[in-house]
């Protein structure tokens, strides 16, 4: 417990590091912190994208769509572009959630999961 608490200023300070500079390398692709979640890999992610808003999915297939076309030219936004991104705006956060929960939920009563990975 000591320890812990003798490490907890390098632990905010390495914090505080690392989330400015993956800001800065989400704002020069134009991207938000949650266009990094993979629906492949994690079935609430995929869940919780399809509940969203068709102008919200839009909007991240966009920002997924010039990240991507940025990084083959090997270039970034305009610094003006760049000033405007809102990287930790969170629109997935919340009903990841409520996602997860109800699938805790589920578990904890003794149901099926709503969904179940299958192979092609």
């Amino acid at each position: 417990m000591a320890l812990a608490r003798m490490m907890q200023p390098f632990v905010e300070w390495a914090a505080s590091k690392y989330q400015a500079r993956l800001a800065t390398r989400l704002k020069s692709y134009g991207l938000r912190y949650d266009d990094l979640y993979d629906p492949m890999m994690d079935l609430d992610v995929a869940e919780a994208l399809r509940r969203l808003p068709d102008e919200v999915i839009l909007a991240r297939n966009a920002r997924l769509h010039r990240a991507m076309d940025l990084s083959l030219k090997h270039t970034t936004l305009p610094a003006e572009l760049q000033a405007k991104q809102t990287p930790f705006e969170s629109y997935l956060q919340d009903v990841l959630e409520q996602v997860k929960a109800e699938r805790r939920e589920r578990r904890e009563l003794g149901g099926a999961a709503p969904y179940q990975r299958t192979l092609p």
